[in-house]
């Protein structure tokens, strides 16, 4: 009994120590939450300027085409359909240019640990289940995987994988992940693949997360009817279709990265989430071991007792 007992302890004690350390983690990942979400939130306001300018640039020109087409003055309105806008705006630039597809590009964020809950299984099991899908062989795609466990299982598969980044830092900067974002853009502008996707897992909230496979070259979700009501008289230097080559790969960086950083918030809310699981699960066996414990020392206090009763009644 005296072994049973010390074992408790032990068990205890050891339970005792994985809950504090996993409450401490916890909370590390609490705060690099609240972090990279402020940062999500200040970045979105520069997604959306860059992406305000370049809708306007394309509509401008549009519109401008358009009157001078139809002869109208400067100061009146053309109405034109969306699609007749994205019509013209895909021969602005080659990140606009919608061509035949012959490879698709997957770029797949994944985290470089674990202890993450089910963070990496859902995006890796919605992949392979999107590329047996929609692909016969495996020359019809292409892997970029950021996240070391992405990497080793795609690896670990033979699957097609052109590129690899490992490291990406808790909370992100630009600075930090501008080589994987211009080698994406390089490589679609080279031909390695006629479209791209990023996926990965979208931060809903602190409890939940979504898997998300955007595409994001080319860049066809310019709603140029957000600006066809509005003043767009741009003065350019040289010409608007030099500025459009010069804004919109920033405008496609923009979205990788602002992608990287939606994957690494939701990668911290998941931290937390299992962290606080384990946490509790570890307060709960603190509690069921005490009243094992308290139960078996109880037990063996009565027979002791029991004993005690018997000796003195045996010396009467």
């Amino acid at each position: 009994m005296a072994e049973s007992l010390m074992d408790i302890k032990r068990r205890i004690a050891s339970t005792k120590k994985t809950g504090q350390i996993t409450s401490a983690m916890q909370m590390v990942s609490g705060a690099k939450l609240s972090q990279i979400e402020k940062n999500s939130i200040a970045y979105s306001v520069y997604t959306d300027k860059i992406r305000e300018i370049v809708t306007h640039l394309a509509a401008s020109q549009l519109i401008g085409m358009a009157r001078k087409k139809k002869g109208v003055k400067a100061t009146e309105t053309v109405n034109m359909t969306e699609q007749e806008a994205m019509k013209h705006t895909i021969t602005l630039s080659n990140l606009l240019v919608e061509r035949p597809i012959k490879k698709t590009g997957y770029l797949v964020i994944t985290s470089d640990r674990g202890l993450v809950g089910a963070y990496n299984s859902s995006i890796l099991k919605a992949m392979v289940e999107m590329i047996s899908t929609n692909h016969e062989s495996a020359d019809d795609y292409a892997i970029m995987a950021v996240g070391g466990t992405g990497a080793d299982f795609f690896k670990a598969r033979h699957m097609n994988m052109t590129y690899e980044y490992r490291g990406v830092s808790d909370v992100p900067s630009f600075n930090e992940v501008r080589e994987i974002v211009k080698t994406a853009v390089a490589m679609y502008d080279s031909g390695v693949f006629d479209e791209l996707y990023v996926c990965y897992n979208h931060h809903i909230n602190s409890l939940a997360s979504g898997f998300r496979a955007e595409k994001m070259l080319p860049v066809t979700d310019l709603d140029v009817s957000e600006v066809a009501d509005q003043d767009l008289d741009y003065i350019t230097e040289p010409s608007v279709e030099d500025a459009l080559d010069a804004i919109l790969p920033q405008y496609a960086e923009s979205l990788i990265y602002g992608a990287i950083l939606d994957s690494k918030t939701a990668e911290h809310a998941a931290s937390m989430t299992a962290m606080k699981s384990a946490t509790d699960n570890a307060n709960d066996l603190i509690g069921d071991l005490s009243i094992k414990y308290n139960r078996a020392r109880q037990s063996q206090i009565t027979t002791e007792i029991t004993e005690i009763v018997g000796g003195a009644a045996a010396l009467e």
